[in-house]
């Protein structure tokens, strides 16, 4: 799903084993629909000036796109503006490289999971998914991408990344610190809340309790993802720094975290399909 600005305009910015599968009730399209909606993506960005794309298989440095940006600040220096989260991680690589399929070609069903291996008792279901709508409900064992999406703006954290514009900064610089988590039947698990807790450091809103110990995070120029940039290119410039390593999240902690909390976030978002076209990707400098 694609996620809306509360200005005239839109912003597209979000694995286990077993993998639970395609999504009930969706009817999973051929590698001829994804083709298609890359070539169109190919098409309509040829001499248009877009910039680098995300996601990307960050197993994969190459890319030769030639419109250059500098490396937000870090996220200590920037004001957390929004946390969201996709079903299904939306990069590829690390701890997550798992298919999941094509989905249904709208961004529902599709992604990456978790590679590792859960208890019997870890993937023991809650009594009923938790999320609203007809997409993104999550249940023991899904995996989720969590974007954790920072501004350079003066703002405070909000609804939307509308909330990471100011009218005083229209062109804000862009960080998403990014984990990818593996909900789980488990109270002793991470609790969600804890991991979204907001406090104001030095003059700068942030989520402090964002794990640093999953790994040297992956860093990358690209853009904002969602669905909606399946066939047309992001215009937004991100910064991205994504953990390579999953952790294992409480899911009752996720559904009291969407009972209460500022962002009013009630149900996980779609995923764009993976950038492979190196016109459309940044290198990645190790």
């Amino acid at each position: 799903m694609e996620l809306k600005f509360k200005k005239s305009f839109a912003l597209g910015v979000a694995l286990f084993a077993p993998i639970t599968g395609f999504a009930a009730g969706l009817t999973e399209v051929g590698d001829e629909v994804i083709a298609q909606q890359r070539a169109a993506l190919a098409a309509s960005s040829v001499g248009a000036g877009f910039g680098p794309q995300a996601p990307r298989d960050l197993r994969n440095s190459e890319g030769s796109n030639k419109r250059i940006f500098g490396m937000a600040p870090a996220e200590s220096q920037m004001n957390l503006c929004n946390i969201h989260f996709h079903k299904g991680a939306e990069h590829a690589g690390g701890e997550f490289t798992k298919f999941l399929g094509n989905g249904d070609g709208a961004g529902h069903g599709t992604g990456y999971a978790y590679d590792g291996d859960l208890t019997e008792a870890e993937l023991t279901p809650i009594a009923a998914p938790i999320g609203t709508g007809d997409h993104g409900k999550l249940q023991s064992g899904d995996t989720i991408e969590v974007h954790f999406v920072h501004t350079s703006a003066d703002v405070v954290p909000g609804p939307t990344l509308g909330a990471c514009i100011a009218d005083s900064n229209g062109n804000p610089q862009l960080r998403v610190e990014t984990q990818v988590m593996v909900l789980v039947n488990d109270a002793s698990a991470h609790n969600f809340k804890s991991l979204a807790q907001l406090n104001e450091v030095d003059g700068y809103w942030q989520a402090p309790n964002v794990p640093s110990d999953t790994g040297t995070p992956i860093l990358y120029t690209g853009s904002t993802t969602g669905p909606s940039y399946n066939e047309v290119a992001s215009p937004f410039e991100v910064t991205w720094s994504v953990r390579p390593e999953v952790i294992k999240v409480d899911i009752n902690s996720v559904a009291a975290w969407y009972e209460d909390n500022v962002f009013e976030e009630d149900h996980a978002h779609a995923v764009r399909n993976l950038v492979v076209n190196p016109a459309l990707l940044s290198r990645i400098s190790k």
